[in-house]
């Protein structure tokens, strides 16, 4: 029984690869390559997007995955690729929600942020603090 609702699960998680254009569309040769070009520009401008947003703010990382979910419904490679990212994403958070990992973040980010309160410490103390304008002479 519990082999059962696995295989159902496996089958869902494993989605036929290939076009997910409408079977009239696919039916039509001409029409079904004006569709995928359709698409891949469509996708490749979010992807350029995204791009563009990495040094920018902006979520650049989530707009690049949406422009290869957008090819995903055309393309078997771009299909491919998320599924390993989705793999790779899973696998990440599983280990980021392990105890020793989380116990040895929490101890490194103490140890970071009481190395940055010391250095800033020692500045103050060496160098006080000093405002980059002067407020007195206005």
């Amino acid at each position: 029984m519990a082999s059962d609702r696995t295989d159902v699960g496996e089958a869902k998680e494993e989605r036929a690869l290939g076009s997910r254009a409408p079977e009239f569309i696919k039916a039509r040769r001409l029409l079904h390559l004006s569709w995928q070009v359709g698409v891949f520009i469509i996708g490749l401008a979010v992807v350029v997007v995204g791009i563009i947003m990495l040094p920018l703010p902006g979520p650049g990382w989530v707009v690049i995955f949406g422009g290869m979910a957008i090819w995903a419904t055309e393309f078997v490679w771009a299909q491919l690729v998320l599924r390993w990212t989705k793999r790779k994403v899973t696998e990440a958070a599983q280990r980021a929600l392990d105890p020793k990992v989380r116990r040895r973040n929490i101890i490194l980010t103490s140890i970071g942020l009481v190395i940055i309160g010391v250095l800033a410490g020692i500045y103050l103390w060496k160098f006080g603090l000093v405002m980059p304008w002067k407020i007195k002479d206005q």
